[in-house]
């Protein structure tokens, strides 16, 4: 089964063991490291990365390494790609380049939320091979949501299969976009083009969750101005599945690899997709 799963030809996806183990390894690490420690952390055990919007705890530690030893396990000869992990050593994200099987992890996806007491963080968890995502689990424990997405066999929230469809016509378009704040002058350029006619965008909270909107028809796009593989490979797999696409700045598709044109977007549909790069470019011109 697990060779059917990297190449793709699982026969009955949704009932496969190796999907269920891996949401079964998801669950386990919430329920052990990040969830007893939900608005019950002390000041010790927070810290500071590159600033005070960037902030790891000993939940994202912790969760980080219970899912490396699981999933591991689960499929011999794979590697880790961790949020923590690359933090501690850069070398780390080059695996995404390697012929390995790799799981992407990002153990709490909205830690600032997380250590807010707000529940509106998740786990993100995606199977990739050579630079291409095969599936992907997002789960948002304090809202015991698991949402799942297998390449070329569709997406699903607790079981049931959602689809992102189409905003109606002539209705603004809810964007959820970085804050200007924490990017470059031309990105920020870029970025405030959105506010506009039409649009209506707003900062991003936890990527995972944000994306897991774009896929439920809930919001009609993302428009992202960094790119690590942790926040954006498990969401944009469980878009594409649910019918959406993305495009980065110079209309290509985004590569989970890295050297992507910022900002990138991820829409609902095409022609969202497809609006929300239009008006992205004329603001990096």
């Amino acid at each position: 089964m697990t060779e059917e799963l990297l190449s793709g030809t699982t026969g009955n996806p949704w009932e496969s063991r190796i999907l269920a183990l891996v949401e079964e390894a998801v669950r386990k690490a919430a329920a052990s490291e990040i969830m007893p420690r939900f608005r019950r952390l002390a000041a010790h055990e927070i810290v500071e990365k590159s600033g005070p919007y960037d902030l790891v705890t000993v939940a994202d530690r912790n969760a980080e390494e219970h899912l490396t030893a699981s999933l591991t396990a689960l499929l011999p000869g794979s590697v880790v790609v961790g949020e923590e992990a690359v933090h501690a050593d850069p070398a780390v994200y080059g695996a995404l380049q390697e012929d390995a099987p790799v799981w992407i992890v990002d153990p709490v996806d909205g830690t600032r939320q997380f250590v807010q007491g707000d529940p509106g963080f998740c786990t993100l968890v995606a199977l990739a091979r050579r630079g291409e995502v095969l599936a992907s689990w997002t789960y948002a424990p304090a809202l015991d949501e698991m949402a799942t997405a297998l390449r070329g066999h569709g997406a699903r929230v607790d079981g049931r299969e959602i689809r992102s469809g189409s905003p109606e016509p002539g209705a603004v378009l809810e964007v959820a976009m970085s804050h200007p704040d924490f990017t470059t002058p031309e990105e920020k350029q870029a970025l405030l083009a959105l506010r506009t006619d039409g649009v209506h965008a707003r900062p991003c909270g936890s990527a995972g969750l944000e994306y897991l909107a774009v896929a439920r028809g809930e919001l009609d796009a993302v428009a992202f101005s960094w790119e690590n593989a942790w926040d954006h490979a498990a969401g944009l797999l469980l878009v594409a599945e649910a019918g959406g696409t993305d495009l980065t700045l110079t209309g290509d598709r985004f590569r989970i690899t890295g050297g992507n044109a910022l900002p990138f977007t991820a829409g609902r549909d095409a022609a969202t997709t497809r609006r929300i790069h239009e008006l992205l470019a004329s603001g990096a011109r």
